[in-house]
């Protein structure tokens, strides 16, 4: 394998809030369009090429309503411009039907999105508002990354794949590591199953891009064994308030310096948001 291939440029998205935290988990997690704002601009500097959303209602509870993304999209927008990827999530916290997820992505239509494979398509009788829907994303370019939380999520998707139900080309993975472990505490063995099942769909030679997030305070640990592995790597408060040495973090930034600074003295280059865009412009 050449150093090229071994050292492959790798992105960071940031994943600074998620669905369920407060201010009272940390002071410095963001919930209102401003705050999202301000870490956007800090995590841009610290080597972000990728924001993940979460916005809030009023009362701080997890939202997918346009009303309340709108604000939040064009705060993050106003503070850096076209400097970080600004990607949606879709996720259901057990109040959303795939139906209200897919309309909030057609209405917004962002610049990339994230979808989970078994909320959107657990089963045959959800294949067609599924399919409808992931076509939709590809034709509309709006960048998928497909959430798979196991193996046999891998499977799901390889299945998907090669139907024709999800596309190829223009998206990517997300392996999530560890969330079903006791306490949900990632370690970078996790990764080992998906690659496994990766290499057995032949995933491994699609050209598909992937990325991880992990649990807990292994988060850099996990991210530097995915970017070492060829993959991308998703950091930030959501899943993780910890530095590897076990200290909370003072903010997002501190999170994503974690995982960048040893990567680049062992010579990996992290990618800016054009550079990302660049996986997805076919």
């Amino acid at each position: 394998m050449s150093d090229d291939i071994l050292r492959r440029p790798f992105a960071l998205a940031v994943a600074p809030n998620g669905a369920r935290k407060t201010h009272a988990d940390h002071p410095r997690l963001p919930m209102t369009p401003d705050e999202l704002a301000q870490c956007a601009r800090e995590c841009v500097d610290a080597g972000a090429a990728m924001i993940h959303l979460h916005v809030r209602r009023a009362d701080g509870t997890h939202s997918l309503e346009v009303g309340d993304y709108e604000p939040a999209m064009a705060a993050v927008r106003k503070a850096v411009g076209d400097a970080l990827v600004l990607q949606l999530t879709t996720e259901a916290v057990g109040i959303y039907q795939p139906a209200q997820q897919i309309a909030t992505v057609r209405a917004l239509r962002p610049e990339a999105a994230s979808v989970a494979v078994r909320e959107l398509a657990p089963d045959d009788a959800a294949l067609p508002a599924a399919d409808d829907f992931f076509q939709w994303m590809h034709r509309e370019r709006v960048v998928a990354q497909y959430i798979l939380y196991d193996a046999n999520d891998v499977r799901r998707y390889a299945a998907l794949r090669a139907s024709g139900a999800i596309p190829a080309g223009r998206h990517w993975v997300l392996f999530v590591l560890g969330r079903y472990s006791a306490g949900q505490k990632s370690s970078p063995s996790d990764l080992l199953p998906f690659l496994a099942a990766w290499q057995e769909t032949g995933l491994d030679k699609s050209g598909t891009e992937w990325a991880v997030c992990a649990f807990g305070r292994q988060e850099a640990d996990c991210a530097a064994a995915a970017v070492m592995m060829g993959g991308h790597a998703r950091i930030g408060f959501e899943n993780n308030m910890f530095l590897p040495d076990g200290t909370t973090a003072p903010d997002n930034a501190a999170l994503l310096h974690a995982v960048r600074t040893p990567l680049d003295g062992l010579g990996y280059a992290s990618m800016t948001a054009d550079d990302l865009r660049g996986r997805f412009a076919d």
